[in-house]
């Protein structure tokens, strides 16, 4: 069985220009693959390490093993196991489910609306989701009527979906250019973000700490039974637009390349962004508003592998989650003996980052 880069092999009665053709290429399709595979390699150590420092003294290995124990039900030390399974664990899957869901949706984005700036709050959902929360934190207003964490969850969920509605209304309207989409996001955002701030000037000291916490972002609010609805967004979600990435190439070539191509350039668009809004809204609904994860690391990994989104969106998927369980760790280990919001980390690492790459690299990616 041939792996991947293997496939692009000339035959025997190939040219020598061929040959050299199809193994410049071959390796160009390896070194693709090699940075999925480094990622995924430094998520999984960095996963190690975010369960194991901390109260317990527990070794990475060891964090591994009552992983496993867990999981065929031989639990050996069952004070090692809740502080694994049941403390360290479910913060831990929230952040690689969230920051891979983000950086894809951030990647997509950026191709189908053709522009650098564009990420999953670029549409309006956090604001629309923060406004929900807030609702619910500070006057007790809960849509469904559902109380408690649920509440705050629910009303997040429903109000991000109004942008989306907005953003599909125009995205639907004739010569809808995708400016025009992101300034009509934009404007969704700054009407959302002026109501909250007037419930937050209202609230009490209490109410306003608690809504704040929750628009800065955090993971450590996630539970085990929340991860199930997460993931199921983010995997239908991701496979979906994994499905739809040789189509979003095409669109990146500009709406009348693809319509030349026989691909319908607006139905595309509209598809994805409700894709991408659905996934981000879910996301946000229990994680909160976390910046930079959807904007820095698909510019990152299209600076290493190119923009040809069959390899970007796995390659962001995976640098997403990496990026933003390092962030996480560093907020609750590193910067000790103060515990910082991942939401702060992210945008303290990933504001220099993307400027450090921009001005070191030189290398226009779009």
């Amino acid at each position: 069985m041939k792996l991947p880069w293997q496939k692009y092999t000339a035959h025997d009665n190939s040219s020598e220009e061929e040959k050299r053709v199809l193994q410049g290429y071959s390796l160009y399709v390896f070194k693709k693959y090699l940075f999925i595979i480094i990622c995924i390699v430094a998520t999984i150590l960095i996963a190690g390490l975010s369960i194991s420092i901390g109260i317990g003294g527990i070794s990475i290995i060891r964090a591994y093993e009552i992983l496993i124990e867990h999981v065929q039900g031989n639990i050996v030390n069952e004070i090692e196991d809740y502080i694994i399974w049941g403390v360290r664990l479910p913060p831990l899957l929230g952040g690689l489910i969230a920051g891979a869901g983000l950086a894809i949706t951030g990647a997509v984005m950026q191709s189908t609306l053709k522009n650098p700036l564009a990420d999953p709050y670029t549409t309006g959902i956090s604001s629309g989701a923060s406004f929900g929360a807030t609702l619910s934190i500070v006057m007790g207003i809960n849509i469904i009527g559902v109380g408690n964490q649920y509440g705050i969850v629910l009303n997040a969920f429903l109000f991000s979906l109004i942008p989306m509605f907005a953003i599909m209304i125009v995205s639907s309207m004739r010569r809808a250019s995708a400016t025009t989409i992101i300034l009509a996001g934009i404007a969704v955002m700054y009407m959302f973000n002026a109501m909250t701030t007037i419930m937050m000037l209202r609230a009490d000291p209490v109410a306003l700490a608690d809504a704040y916490s929750w628009q800065v972002g955090t993971l450590s609010l996630i539970k085990m039974k929340d991860l199930p609805i997460m993931f199921g967004f983010v995997l239908v979600g991701g496979v979906s637009l994994m499905l739809l990435s040789s189509k979003i190439n095409i669109l990146s070539a500009g709406d009348e390349s693809a319509k030349s191509l026989g691909v319908n350039a607006d139905t595309l668009r509209i598809v994805c962004l409700l894709i991408v809004s659905m996934m981000a809204a879910a996301i946000v609904s229990f994680t909160g508003i976390i910046g930079f994860v959807g904007l820095v690391c698909p510019h990152i990994c299209r600076m290493v592998i190119g923009s040809d989104n069959r390899y970007l969106l796995p390659a962001s998927a995976m640098f997403g989650a990496m990026f933003l369980i390092l962030a996480n760790l560093i907020g609750n280990n590193i910067i000790a003996p103060t515990t910082l919001q991942v939401g702060v980390i992210t945008a303290f690492l990933g504001a220099p980052v993307l400027i450090f790459l921009l001005i070191k690299l030189k290398k226009e990616t779009w």
